[in-house]
Parts: C-alpha cells; sequence; structure tokens
C-alpha cells in the first residue's frame, strides 16, 4: 500500500516511536491523527503538517472511537500504528510484599487491551472504505522483545506485549476477508525518551549487550520498519523483531 494520500492513526504520537512513526507517515504524504494523553508535549506534533492531535486514552471506547472518526472523515483511514504502552518494574513476590494486582492489571490495560480496542474501532472503521487495489487497511502493532526474553520484574510488561505478539495471528485471520493486514513489530532497546532517566553507566552495560549493532535503536529506524510493512502486501500475520539480535538476560 501507498502511504501518500491515505489517511493515518497512531497512538503514542507525542513521542518516542509514536512520534517518529508520525514524522514518517507525514513526510510521505499521508494525512495523520496522533493521538496520546491529553497532558501530552505536542510541541513536536504542532510544527508538522497534514498531523491532528486527539486527545484520548487507548483504554476508553468513546476517547478512541472519536480520534478514529476523525481520522476516518473523509473515508480513507487505511493505517493504524499502535505505539502507546507502558511498563512497571515489580517482583512476582518479595520483601515488598506480592505483585499489586492493581499495577499489574493497569499495564494489561493499557498496553494489551487498549491496542486490541484501537484495532476493533480502526478495523470497523475501514470496513467501509474503498480498497486501494488489493488492500483496505494496514495495522501494525507494537509488542516487545519482552513479549520472548522477559526480565526478572517484568511478569505484567512481558504478559501484555506477549499477548500482543498471540492475537497478531487471529486478528490478522479475522480481517483478511475484508482486506486489512495487521502485523507486529518487537523492538528491543530504543532511544526513546524513558531512556533519558537511566545512569550512563546503566545504558552503556545494556548496549554491550546488543551484538549489531552495539547501541539502542533510533525511532527512525522503528519507523523506517513501520513503512516497509505498509509498502509490502505480503506482509501479514507476523511478528518482526527489531532488536540488533539482542537475548535479553534474566537481569
Amino acid at each position: 500500500m501507498k502511504i501518500s494520500g491515505k489517511s493515518a492513526l497512531v497512538t503514542g504520537g507525542a513521542s518516542g516511536l509514536g512520534l517518529a512513526t508520525v514524522q514518517r507517515l507525514a513526510s510521505e504524504g499521508a494525512r495523520v491523527v496522533a493521538i496520546d494523553l491529553e497532558r501530552s508535549n505536542t510541541a513536536e506534533l504542532d510544527k508538522l503538517e497534514n498531523v491532528e492531535f486527539v486527545p484520548a486514552d487507548v483504554t476508553n471506547e468513546e476517547q478512541v472511537h472519536n480520534a478514529v472518526e476523525v481520522a476516518n472523515n473523509r473515508g480513507d483511514l487505511a493505517i493504524t500504528v499502535n505505539c502507546a504502552g507502558i511498563g512497571n518494574g515489580i517482583k512476582t513476590a518479595g520483601s515488598k510484599g506480592p505483585f499489586p494486582l492493581d499495577q499489574f492489571r493497569k499495564v494489561i490495560d493499557v498496553n494489551l487491551i487498549g491496542t486490541f480496542n484501537v484495532i476493533r474501532l480502526a478495523a470497523q472503521a475501514m470496513l467501509s472504505n474503498e480498497p486501494d487495489s488489493e488492500e483496505r487497511g494496514v495495522i501494525v502493532n507494537t509488542a516487545s522483545v519482552a513479549a520472548f526474553d522477559g526480565q526478572i520484574g517484568q511478569a505484567a510488561y512481558t504478559a501484555s506485549k506477549a499477548g500482543i505478539v498471540g492475537m497478531t495471528l487471529p486478528i490478522a485471520r479475522d480481517l483478511s476477508r475484508d482486506l486489512i493486514r495487521v502485523m507486529t513489530i518487537a523492538p528491543g532497546t530504543f532511544d526513546t525518551p524513558i531512556i533519558d532517566t537511566i545512569p550512563p553507566e546503566i545504558r552503556q552495560s545494556l548496549e554491550k549487550q546488543i551484538p549489531h549493532p552495539s547501541r539502542f535503536g533510533k525511532p527512525a529506524e522503528f519507523a523506517d520498519l513501520v513503512a516497509a510493512i505498509i509498502g509490502n502486501p505480503v506482509l501479514n500475520g507476523e511478528t518482526i523483531r527489531l532488536d540488533g539480535a539482542i537475548r535479553m538476560a534474566p537481569k
């Protein structure tokens, strides 16, 4: 599918991987609706042409439905990229007590249920749109290498991301007759704003664990893969690791 002339919806679009994706899609001629929390800093989005920010929590049905309607107001929503997500680091049990169930549930709600909420509403909107040749739409989700190599303290995060990996194929099968593809990217360690809070020595240690290239990924490189997935009609129902061959150690 060609990106130019299409409408796209990107969650988590105000920063990190989401912002890089918004920038890439807009640069290739898409009209982009970026959604993120209302308190988000939208300074970078404000610099972009053909980009509209719509505040929304991905777990809120009404807010996401509104954002989808904005993205599809011309009947041409064809691209949806799910980048919104959160994480935590808490051991299952230990000196501080058991993992607080509400904190486990919150990560699942945002990362897994929030992703599905966006998928289902965006796909429904795409159904009545005219296809572009053999395709009507492309949906790209964001998992993590933690889905496969979860570390100590990542029970909630790993469960949420593994759920995204697990639902990719059945959703792709669900939507195949409607000419909608579904793919997932599982990034490794990327240079996003949260990395700025990590001490330099820890950053260096993490980078040494990456076989090649031994550095954090750049958000633009994630966006490159999103664009490649959109452009290749045979990519469907699969998860692609984007991680420099890293396999995470227990801690």
